[in-house]
């Protein structure tokens, strides 16, 4: 099938495919640990409320 198509730089394609695939992975990565150490911090107010009272206390 691949043969069919010779005018496709296969090699290319496929880099590109696995780097998308690793920086998904990383971005998942990323949240996970940001999600635990938001709950290692134990906040209990979302984000929005702690950006108000920052925002109040100047």
């Amino acid at each position: 099938m691949m043969e069919e198509m010779r005018d496709i730089n296969w090699q290319e394609e496929i880099r590109k495919v696995v780097e998308e695939l690793v920086k998904n992975k990383r971005k998942e990565r990323l949240l996970a640990d940001a999600k635990k150490i938001r709950k290692d911090m134990k906040a209990d107010v979302s984000a929005s409320e702690l950006i108000r009272e920052d925002r109040d206390a100047r």
